[in-house]
């Protein structure tokens, strides 16, 4: 554990460019292994999660070399059974999604996780997989499954799925199983989530349609490599940035050639309507059109309140911590509506968030309505110093790491070493900016 001093005596200003987006660079691995050709991959984050997704290829037979940020995958002729294990360490997204992949090859592999990932969920991704045929056993506990996982795959059959939760990790796993399926498979949601494997499957040639909520998946021959590939800056990182530099006096930070996705703008948004100054400048990818990125410039200001809607969630739910300590700062109640899912991450983020911004001074708190829990924060523009705990999780940390920033007095954080899971260049950032 890496214990961390926080004092607030800075003021964010200049600009950064951050690495690619984590969301982004595990499709961009999975189909580029999956398909035919060369693909070259820059501005790949080098964080805990991308490397799991990765070594999981690596250890499939996937032929993969890396030199810093840029990656380069030959299109695999036909993944193999493993020796050893596949260890996704606790990188949810990885696991979720290789799940999908294995489900259409015809041969056994044990997936096993570290502490965090193994005492989440996997009843939501497992149950629709089985339903196309592939065959998978899990820890079980009560109702609910966690890993170690052990599949079987092969022999698939497209399915119309109606998501029971809204999780674009399930829908994605999905689609990559349709990618062996025979017929077509649809997935429905209730409420739209991220859509990268949608946008990059079409930009490698699959036959793939979005109607409003609903994804057709049409299994072709071979999907083919574009060649290139540039991921956009990581939105959720930027997220701590952004919020950095608007709730600190006389800050001003540019932020470049950041993911601008409609369905991960969501923080965007919601900051915007709190007053946040925020200047979108879109550009233009050059090396592939398929992800909009834009170079944004935030400076301080003041903060009132809002109301964050449930069908919200989707689009911001990794950045809801962060956009929490944001609220504290603004003069008013701000109510997030519909958060329980904050619960199934790599902790209880709601728990974790609850108790460090308390101890700050905050005035939060949780009412349920229904099976809807909702957040209410009554904004005093202010926190205070206090002792901060990360319970493990990198945006737990990284969320009182900009509270801290931003309060009167120091702080302490018992560990920062989780932070490397997302973000491992975080603190480097922060003291290029902090002036």
């Amino acid at each position: 554990m890496k214990p961390f001093v926080i004092k607030n005596k800075f003021t964010p200003r200049g600009k950064i460019c951050l690495a690619g987006d984590k969301s982004i660079a595990h499709r961009a691995l999975i189909i580029s292994v999956l398909s035919r050709g060369k693909t070259i991959i820059k501005n790949f984050p080098l964080h805990d999660d991308s490397l799991a997704t990765l070594g999981a290829l690596t250890v499939l037979g996937a032929k993969i070399s890396r030199v810093n940020h840029q990656v380069s995958v030959w299109g695999v002729k036909g993944l193999s059974k493993p020796r050893k294990p596949i260890f996704v360490n606790n990188s949810g997204t990885t696991l979720r999604l290789i799940l999908g992949v294995l489900a259409g090859l015809d041969f056994e592999t044990k997936i096993i996780a570290a502490k965090y990932l193994a005492v989440r969920p996997m009843s939501r991704v497992n149950k629709p997989l089985r339903l196309m045929g592939a065959k998978i056993t899990a820890k079980n506990s009560g109702a609910e499954e966690y890993p170690p996982l052990v599949i079987s795959g092969g022999n698939l059959k497209g399915i119309t799925y109606h998501m029971p939760v809204a999780s674009a990790q399930v829908k994605s796993a999905i689609l990559l199983a349709g990618l062996s399926a025979l017929g077509k498979t649809r997935v429905i949601e209730r409420v739209g989530t991220r859509d990268h494997t949608e946008r990059m499957l079409k930009a490698f040639g699959a036959n793939i349609t979005v109607n409003k909520n609903c994804v057709t998946l049409n299994p072709v021959r071979c999907l083919i490599s574009p060649g290139r590939i540039y991921i956009p800056g990581d939105i959720s990182s930027a997220a701590f940035l952004t919020v950095l530099a608007v709730i600190i006096p006389g800050a001003k930070v540019v932020i470049e050639r950041v993911s601008i996705n409609p369905s991960r703008c969501g923080i965007i948004n919601v900051l915007k309507r709190m007053g946040a100054k925020i200047k979108v400048m879109p550009l233009k990818n050059k090396l592939q059109s398929f992800e909009p990125m834009a170079n944004l410039t935030v400076s301080s200001g003041k903060l009132k309140p809002a109301l964050v809607n449930s069908s919200e969630i989707p689009s911001l739910i990794d950045e809801l911590p962060v956009l929490m300590v944001a609220a504290c700062f603004a003069e008013g109640r701000t109510i997030i509506k519909g958060a329980g899912e904050l619960r199934f991450k790599e902790t209880d983020r709601i728990n974790s968030m609850l108790i460090n911004l308390r101890s700050m001074g905050a005035d939060i708190r949780l009412i349920k309505s229904g099976s809807s829990e909702n957040i209410v924060i009554n904004g005093k523009g202010a926190l205070n110093g206090a002792k901060l705990k990360s319970f493990g999780d990198h945006r737990t940390a990284m969320s009182v790491v900009i509270a801290a920033l931003g309060a009167k007095g120091s702080s302490r954080l018992d560990d920062i070493s989780c932070i490397s899971k997302s973000f491992p260049g975080f603190l480097t950032t922060l003291k290029s900016l902090l002036r």
